[in-house]
C-alpha cells in the first residue's frame, strides 16, 4: 500500500514553505549570472539537505551549477526535475520585491519555478518523516533551463535514463492544469555575409545583407503550419553598421515550436535547405533543434494516475492542456521516459512583471506530488531494468 498524506498535513506546513520560498525568490539567480547562480544553488542546498537528509553532489559544468540527489543504493525509479535560475536580471527584486498579500505571492522567480523546488522538498520531506522508502528517487536542481538548458541537457536525459517516471515541478498552466504535452523546441541563428560598398557612390558594387535577409525572412516564415500548430517565428534581426555603407554582415535569430517531431524535424529540413538569394551572398546556419516535443501520449499515464490520487485526497480532478513553452520536460519524454509536467505552483505571469503565485494552493499541490510519488514508489520493480536488456 502506497503512503497516503492528507491535504491537511500539508496546509500545516504552508508558514513553513512560504518561509522557504521567500528565501529563494529574494536571492536573485538570473541564469547568465554563474555567481548568482551559484549563490542559490547553495541555499537550495541546505533546504534540500534538510529535507532529504543528505547533502546533494554540487555538478558545476562550464561554469553552471546543478544539484543532484540520488537517494538510496537501488536502481533510479523516479526523476524530480526543477530548475533555480530565472529570467529576472539582477536588481529585479527591488522592482518587484517578495510580498504575500491576500493569499497572492510576488516576486521575480516565485510562480517559474522556485515554488516548485519547495514544493518538491516538503512533499519528499513529509513521505520520509511518514516512512515512505525513498530508494530510487533522484532529485535533480538545474542552473540553466531558462536559456535552453545548455549544460544540463545530458545530465537530465542520463539521470532519466531508465527512471519509470519524471515528474517536472514547473508552474501549471492557467487555472493550476498539469502540462500533459508541450511543443518542441528548434532555435536558429541565421549569419549572412555579403560586401560592403559605399550607399551613395557605389551601391551596386556591394552585396547588401540587408536585402538578403528580407527575402530570407519571407522563406522562412513561410515554413510555419498553422494547421499543425507548427511556428516559426522570425525575430532578432540585425544587418550592417553605419546608414551609408552597404551592409555587409547580418543575421537572424529565429524561434521554432512544433507538436511532433515529424514536424520539428520538416522545419529543420527547411532551414539547412536555405540558399542565398543575391549573388556573392553567403549564408550559414547555426544551432538546431534545441527539444524534443513532450506529446500528450508520453504523460497519459501519469495523468490518470494524478487523476486517481486527487480523487483519493478530494481534491478537484486536474485538467491536462498543451503549451507551447518548452521545459527540462520535452528532454525526459524524448528520451522515452513517461513525463508528466506542470506540477508547480498555481498562478501566472511568468517571465512577466505580473508573476505572482497562490499560496493557498500550496497544501494542495505538495500532497498530490507526495500522493504521485508514493503511488510510483509502491510498484513492485518499477524502474528496474528488462531482464531481456539488462546486460545491453
Amino acid at each position: 500500500m502506497s503512503t497516503v498524506l492528507p491535504v491537511d498535513a500539508f496546509t500545516q506546513l504552508l508558514p513553513a514553505m512560504l518561509a522557504d520560498l521567500q528565501q529563494l525568490v529574494t536571492c536573485e539567480t538570473p541564469s547568465n549570472d554563474l555567481i548568482a547562480v551559484a549563490a542559490g544553488a547553495r541555499l537550495v542546498a541546505a533546504q534540500g539537505a534538510r529535507a532529504l537528509g543528505a547533502q546533494p553532489e554540487t555538478l558545476v559544468l562550464d561554469g553552471r551549477t546543478h544539484l543532484r540527489w540520488r537517494l538510496g543504493p537501488g536502481p533510479r525509479r523516479v526523476l524530480v526535475l526543477c530548475h533555480q535560475d530565472t529570467v529576472w536580471p539582477l536588481g529585479t527584486l527591488a522592482e518587484i520585491p517578495w510580498s504575500v498579500t491576500d493569499g497572492v505571492i510576488r516576486g521575480p522567480g516565485c510562480f517559474d519555478m522556485k515554488a516548485g523546488i519547495v514544493l518538491a522538498f516538503t512533499a519528499l520531506d513529509r513521505l520520509r518523516a511518514a516512512g515512505a522508502d525513498l530508494d530510487g528517487v533522484t532529485v535533480l536542481v538545474t542552473g540553466d533551463e531558462e536559456i535552453g538548458s545548455p549544460t544540463s541537457a545530458d545530465l537530465i536525459r542520463e539521470e532519466a535514463r531508465g527512471c519509470a517516471a519524471a515528474l517536472v515541478l514547473e508552474a501549471s498552466a492557467d487555472g493550476g492544469a498539469l502540462k500533459t504535452g508541450r511543443k518542441g523546441a528548434s532555435m536558429y541563428d541565421l549569419v549572412v555575409t555579403g560586401r560592403a560598398a559605399h550607399a551613395g557612390l557605389e551601391p551596386e558594387r556591394g552585396v547588401n545583407t540587408t536585402l538578403e535577409l528580407a527575402g530570407q525572412v519571407l522563406a522562412i516564415a513561410a515554413l510555419a503550419d498553422p494547421a499543425l500548430g507548427t511556428t516559426v517565428t522570425p525575430t532578432a534581426l540585425t544587418s550592417g553598421t553605419t546608414t551609408n555603407t552597404v551592409p555587409a554582415a547580418g543575421r537572424l535569430a529565429v524561434d521554432v515550436r512544433a507538436l511532433t517531431v515529424a514536424e520539428q524535424q520538416r522545419v529543420d529540413e527547411g532551414m539547412r535547405a536555405l540558399i542565398p538569394r543575391l549573388p556573392g551572398a553567403a549564408l550559414e546556419l547555426r544551432g538546431g533543434i534545441n527539444r524534443p516535443p513532450l506529446e500528450e501520449k508520453a504523460s497519459a499515464g501519469l495523468f490518470a494516475l494524478a487523476g486517481a490520487v486527487a480523487a483519493r485526497l478530494g481534491l478537484p480532478a486536474p485538467e491536462g492542456t498543451t503549451v507551447g513553452g518548452a521545459s527540462d520536460g520535452n528532454f525526459t519524454a524524448g528520451a522515452g521516459v513517461p513525463t508528466l509536467d506542470g506540477l508547480g505552483a498555481v498562478g501566472g505571469g511568468a517571465h512577466a512583471a505580473h508573476e505572482h503565485a497562490l499560496a493557498d494552493e500550496l497544501p494542495g499541490r505538495a500532497a498530490l506530488l507526495a500522493g504521485l510519488l508514493a503511488e510510483l514508489l509502491a510498484v513492485r520493480g518499477v524502474g528496474d531494468p528488462d531482464e531481456e536488456t539488462a546486460g545491453e
